[in-house]
């Protein structure tokens, strides 16, 4: 019988590539000792792309880290951004939650992964200690990998 062709689906991120940011995030946490991390990588399109879940962390945080960047890709912003633009606007936020299934946590830790062209090809979504220190994780891995993040810059008042 003959196999029938197949072609390849090319996604916006590599594996490769999240494998290299999922042991960053994770490597920074290790670096300011925070609390055992869970995080999840999602290409454009939503896929998850990468999962690690450190040793101690705790049962909810993978559907935690998958929904920060989760809403990164539904709203074409950080969560910080997020959390920030409709604060004032709870109604929204529960329908958006109730469009995602749940799927959408508009918490700081959400981060999107830029291009060259300054493109989202993908969100990292981090959750285990503050979500200053979750987000400042996921920025120092996204830019140790070469790419560039939205929010860019790192919050450090967490450090204190």
């Amino acid at each position: 019988m003959p196999q029938p062709p197949v072609t390849h689906i090319v996604s916006s991120l590599s594996f490769q590539t999240s494998e290299v940011i999922a042991n960053g995030v994770l490597a920074v946490a290790r670096e300011h000792s925070t609390l055992p991390m869970s995080v999840s990588i999602l290409d454009s399109g939503g896929h998850l792309m990468n999962f690690k879940r450190e040793d101690g962390s705790s049962l909810l945080r993978a559907e935690i880290s998958f929904g920060k960047a989760y809403a990164v890709l539904g709203m074409g912003m950080s969560s910080r951004t997020i959390k920030d633009v409709f604060n004032d606007r709870p109604v929204f936020q529960n329908a958006l939650a109730a469009a995602s299934n749940g799927r959408f946590v508009p918490v700081p830790g959400g981060v999107s992964i830029l291009n060259k062209d300054g493109m989202i090809i993908g969100a990292v979504g981090v959750s285990g200690d503050s979500s200053e220190c979750d987000e400042f994780c996921a920025i120092q891995a996204i830019q140790a990998a070469g790419l560039s993040s939205n929010p860019a810059e790192l919050d450090t008042s967490w450090m204190t």
